[in-house]
C-alpha cells in the first residue's frame, strides 16, 4: 500500500519525481524518498514524516539525473523511521529499490545474505530485494532482478535502477498494481495512474510475473524468464484537471460535489428509451443470467457496505438471493459454489488484495465473476468474466465518496436489468424506476447546497468521543457507511446498527453526550419503527439527528436536528443520504484541524493482504 513513481529521461527527473509522489501520497505516507543517478553514483535522500514536512527538510529538489525513483510509504514490515523509508539498497550502493507488496519469504532470505556477508540498515522487507539482486548481479541489471525475483515468494511492484547502468529503468510485478507510461523522450513507472497522467495518457499495464525494462526512448516488457511479450498501448480518457483539487481545500470535499457528475457519467448510455443498455458491457447472455440461482458479493470496507445495500435492492427488486462476504474471509472456508452462483466483486480501485483473492477462488469453483471497478485496467477488471464499470474518475481521498454512490447506482442498474429479464419487474414499473434514477444527480445537487446547515451540526458535535448511526432496511448499509467515515476521517468512535438491534446492546451506552444519527426516510415498511428507536433514544436523554424526506414535520418534533433530502423512493433514498453523512465526517474533521485527505494509519488501495 505505497506508492511508486520511476522516471527515465533526457532532462532532469527530481521535479516530476516530486510531482508524481505527491499525487500518491494518499496510498501512504509514513515516510517518502527519492533516489537518482548522478555522475554513475546513487544519490538518495529520505524520511520519515508526510511529504511536504520531508521536503522542507531534504529538499528532493536539488537532486541531480536523468532517471530516478520515488516512494511514498504505508508501513507493514518496520515502523516508519528514516531507516525503513524507501528506496533501498546494497552494500555498494550501487543498487536502489523501491517496492510495494509483502515479501514472504523474507526472513530465510534474510539469513541466507547475512551468512554471505551482506550488511543491512532496515527492519524492512523490501531491502531483502536489493541485497538479493546484488547477490545475483554480474554485470546486467535486467539478468540479476529476474534472478532474484524467481527466489522471492509474495506480492511486489518493483523499481530497479542501478548505478552501473543508468540509461535503464526495470519495473517487475507480481500481485501488486505497477503501470508503465509511455513518453517523448521519456518513460514512467507507476502506481497509479494520477502519478504520471500530467505527462503522458500512454500506459501498459503490467501483469503478474513481467517485467519492463525501459529506456528513455524504448520499454520492453518481458516475463520473469526473459521471454518478450507483446502488450498493448492503452489511452487513458480522464482529464488530469479530475486528479487536482480545483480550488476545494481538500480533495475529500472536491470528491463529494463532484458526486452528481459522477453519477451522470455512469448513467451515460446505459438508459435509453426508458430501458437499461447493459447488453453491450455483459458478457453473460440473457439465458445465462436467467440461469443464475444465487449471487455471492464479495467487497471490503465502503465497497462491502455497498454491497448490502446491492443486497436488498436485488432481492426486493429482481428477487434473486443473494449474500454479502468480507473478501478478506471468503477465501478462508469452503464456500459453496456452482456455475450458477454468480460472484459480484466489488472495488474502487479494481487492486483490491483479498477481493482480488476471492475471485480467484471463486473461479475456481466455476463461479461467473461480475466485478464492478471505477479503474478500467486494473487486476480485478482484466481477471473478471464481465466488468461493470463506474464512472467516478479518479478518486484521491482515502475516505471513499464518489466511488460509493457510483457503485449503489451501478448495482441499482443491474438489478433493473436482472429484473427485466427475469421478468420480476414489467416493463412500466422499470421504466419508472429509471425516471427517477434519472433525476438523482439533480436532486443531489439541490442537497449539497445545504452545506452550510450541516456543517453548523459538525461543529456543535466535533468534540464528543462517541456517536451511534441507526438505520434500518436498505438504510442500515447507510449508517455503516456513515459510521466509518466518522471514525475514518475525524477519529471519533462511531458504529452503525440496524435500528431494532439498538435495544440488543447498544443503548447502553446512550447519554446526553451521544450524538445518535437516525436514518428515518419516509416509506410503507420501517418509518414508523425508526420514529419508535428515536423516541427510544430521546427518553435515555440521547441526541438525535435525523436524515429525513422533504415536508416530514413529524421528525421535527422528536430530532434535535433534521437533515432533509429530497423525496425519491425508498431504494434510491440511501444513494442520497449518504451525502450529508459524508459532509459531516468531513466538517468533523476539518473543525478538529485533521486532514480528511490522508486519515492515520489508512490507505487509499489496500494492495496487500
Amino acid at each position: 500500500m505505497c506508492g511508486i513513481v520511476g522516471i527515465v529521461s533526457d532532462n532532469n527527473v527530481a521535479n516530476k519525481l516530486l510531482d508524481g509522489v505527491k499525487r500518491l501520497e494518499y496510498r501512504g505516507y509514513d515516510s517518502v524518498g527519492m533516489v537518482c543517478i548522478n555522475s554513475n553514483k546513487l544519490v538518495i535522500k529520505k524520511d520519515a514524516g508526510k511529504i511536504e514536512e520531508v521536503d522542507k527538510k531534504v529538499n528532493f529538489s536539488e537532486l541531480k539525473g536523468n532517471i530516478g525513483l520515488a516512494h511514498c510509504r504505508w508501513s507493514t514490515h518496520g515502523s516508519p523511521t528514516k531507516e525503513n523509508a524507501h528506496p533501498h539498497f546494497d552494500c555498494k550502493s550501487k543498487i536502489s529499490i523501491v517496492h510495494n507488496g509483502i515479501i514472504e519469504n523474507f526472513s530465510e532470505l534474510k539469513e541466507m545474505l547475512i551468512s554471505k556477508g551482506h550488511k543491512f540498515n532496515s527492519l524492512t522487507d523490501t531491502e531483502v530485494i536489493a541485497h538479493l539482486i546484488e547477490d545475483n548481479f554480474k554485470g546486467d541489471i535486467e539478468e540479476a532482478t529476474s534472478a532474484a525475483l524467481k527466489q522471492i515468494e509474495g506480492s511486489y511492484a518493483l523499481g530497479v535502477i542501478c548505478a552501473d547502468s543508468p540509461e535503464i529503468l526495470i519495473a517487475a510485478r507480481n500481485e501488486s498494481p505497477l503501470i508503465v507510461g509511455i513518453g517523448k523522450n521519456e518513460n514512467f513507472i507507476a502506481s497509479d495512474v494520477a502519478a504520471i497522467l500530467k505527462h503522458t495518457n500512454k500506459v501498459i499495464y503490467l501483469d503478474n510475473n513481467e517485467m519492463a525494462i525501459l529506456t528513455k526512448n524504448n520499454v520492453q516488457i518481458k516475463n520473469i524468464d526473459g521471454e518478450i511479450i507483446k502488450k498493448n498501448i492503452n489511452e487513458i480518457d480522464w482529464d488530469s484537471e479530475l486528479a487536482e483539487k480545483a480550488g476545494y481545500e481538500h480533495f475529500m470535499l472536491k470528491e463529494i460535489h463532484e458526486q452528481p457528475r459522477a453519477i451522470t457519467e455512469t448513467l451515460n448510455g446505459r438508459i435509453e428509451n426508458g430501458n437499461i443498455n447493459l447488453a453491450n458491457e455483459l458478457n453473460f447472455n440473457e439465458r445465462e443470467l436467467k440461469n443464475i440461482s444465487r449471487i455471492i458479493i464479495v467487497a471490503c470496507g465502503t465497497s462491502w457496505h455497498a454491497g448490502l445495500a446491492g443486497e436488498f435492492m436485488l432481492e426486493e427488486l429482481a428477487k434473486l438471493p443473494v449474500e454479502v462476504e468480507y473478501a478478506s474471509e471468503f477465501r478462508y472456508r469452503n464456500p459453496i459454489i456452482n456455475g450458477n452462483t454468480l460472484v459480484i466483486a466489488i472495488s474502487q480501485s479494481g487492486e483490491t488484495a483479498d477481493t482480488l483473492a476471492a475471485i480467484r477462488e471463486a473461479k475456481k469453483k466455476g463461479a461467473k465473476i461480475l466485478s464492478i471497478v471505477n479503474a478500467k485496467g486494473s487486476s480485478i477488471d482484466r481477471e473478471s468474466d464481465s466488468v461493470l464499470y463506474t464512472f467516478a474518475g479518479p478518486e484521491i481521498g482515502v475516505a471513499s465518496t464518489k466511488a460509493f454512490t457510483t457503485q449503489l447506482v451501478v448495482l441499482y442498474l443491474f438489478t433493473l436489468y436482472m429484473s427485466s429479464i427475469r421478468d420480476s419487474l414489467n416493463k412500466e414499473t422499470i421504466k419508472d424506476l429509471m425516471g427517477k434514477l434519472r433525476k438523482l444527480p439533480l436532486e443531489m445537487e439541490s442537497l449539497l447546497s445545504k452545506e452550510k446547515e450541516i456543517r453548523k451540526i459538525a461543529n456543535i458535535y466535533k468534540d464528543k468521543h462517541n456517536a451511534l448511526f441507526l438505520g434500518r432496511g436498505i438504510n442500515f448499509p447507510i449508517a455503516l457507511e456513515g459510521a466509518l467515515k466518522l471514525k475514518e476521517v475525524s477519529y471519533i468512535h462511531a458504529e452503525g446498527y440496524p435500528a431494532a438491534e439498538m435495544k440488543h446492546g447498544p443503548i447502553a451506552l446512550i447519554d446526553k453526550n451521544m450524538p445518535v444519527v437516525v436514518l428515518a426516510t419516509k416509506d410503507i415498511y420501517t418509518y414508523k419503527k425508526v420514529l419508535g428507536n428515536i423516541q427510544e433514544v430521546k427518553a435515555r436523554g440521547g441526541i438525535i439527528i435525523a436524515i429525513a424526506s422533504d415536508g416530514d414535520s413529524e421528525i421535527k418534533k422528536l430530532a434535535d436536528h433534521v437533515l432533509y433530502i429530497p423525496n425519491t423512493l425508498y431504494i434510491l433514498s440511501s444513494i442520497l443520504a449518504v451525502v450529508p453523512l459524508q459532509l459531516l465526517a468531513y466538517y468533523a474533521a476539518t473543525d478538529r484541524k485533521l486532514d480528511p485527505d490522508k486519515p492515520r494509519n489508512l490507505s487509499k488501495s489496500v494492495t496487500v493482504e
